[in-house]
């Protein structure tokens, strides 16, 4: 369900005696710019927005490339329209060390923005943690000592604003056919052991359910029925076991425990049943 307001075709042109103003955030090469300043412009958007709302039936909305317009624009079309959902694409740069361009462990600063951003919209608008799937994506390659901050929590947007925290393994841009910023082809089932088990909202790419094969399907739907079973939800509590290099394990909302990585380990308590297995990742349940 996707709405991206800057790709729209706008019925009313800006002619010359009406010259757009100066944008109101990054440029972006691909599309055409849209002046969101002007009330028209605006107005257009807000009826385009109703009209998939009520007409088309459309709950939710996906607003893209939010970098490139003022994030008070998006909180007006989400009160206007009143989607169910609003999820933005605040894309910004992780921090990485100068001196070998290796991440960063603390990325304080990036989720930080992002969290700026959905405040700026009133809180009405989630956001792609992008700072979960920049630090997740390097914590499985033998990293998993990343995945726990200096406060005990997760480390991305998730530890911060779990409700407002949209997961995510790999979208069009970062992988398929554009791979602008892949996860590790062989760790994608850990990375989804880790964000179906863990608070915020986690989405499943399509190119994983439905194009990889029955085993990938039938793994992340199995991971799916645990987490609805379990009702672990977008503000489940996490408590942190152990994060080193080679393993990551976690109770959430003491319903679920679960772990990453090639570390052997299993609950010590023998309430917990294992509910499901794969390569690198274990979940259980009582």
């Amino acid at each position: 369900m996707v709405a991206s307001t800057d790709t729209i075709v706008i019925s009313r042109r800006l002619s010359a005696t009406e010259p757009g103003n100066k944008s109101t955030g990054d440029n972006f090469d691909g599309v055409p710019n849209i002046d969101h300043t002007q009330p028209f412009v605006r107005k257009d958007i807000i009826e385009w927005l109703i009209w998939l709302r009520e007409t088309i039936g459309f709950q939710d909305f996906r607003f893209d490339f939010t970098k490139g317009y003022a994030s008070k624009f998006v909180k007006e079309y989400i009160e206007e329209s009143k989607p169910l959902f609003a999820v933005g694409e605040y894309w910004d740069s992780c921090e990485y060390a100068p001196s070998d361009n290796r991440l960063s462990y603390n990325q304080d600063k990036h989720r930080q923005r992002i969290i700026n951003w959905i405040d700026s919209t009133g809180g009405l608008c989630a956001a792609f943690d992008f700072t979960t799937k920049g630090i997740l994506q390097e914590a499985v390659k033998g990293e998993l000592w990343r995945l726990r901050d200096p406060e005990e929590k997760p480390p991305g947007v998730m530890g911060w604003w779990p409700s407002r925290s949209v997961t995510f393994i790999e979208n069009h841009d970062t992988g398929s056919t554009q791979g602008h910023w892949p996860f590790p082809s062989d760790h994608v089932m850990e990375g989804y052991a880790y964000i179906l088990t863990h608070p915020g909202i986690p989405t499943v790419f399509y190119d994983h359910f439905f194009d990889w094969g029955d085993s990938f399907h039938d793994e992340i739907a199995k991971l799916m029925e645990i987490r609805k079973s379990q009702d672990i939800h977008s503000r489940s509590a996490v408590k942190i076991l152990e994060a080193s290099s080679n393993l990551y394990s976690a109770i959430i909302d003491d319903k679920l425990c679960m772990k990453i990585g090639e570390g052997p380990w299993c609950p010590s308590d023998p309430e917990w049943k294992l509910a499901a297995c794969g390569d690198r990742y274990a979940v259980w349940h009582k």
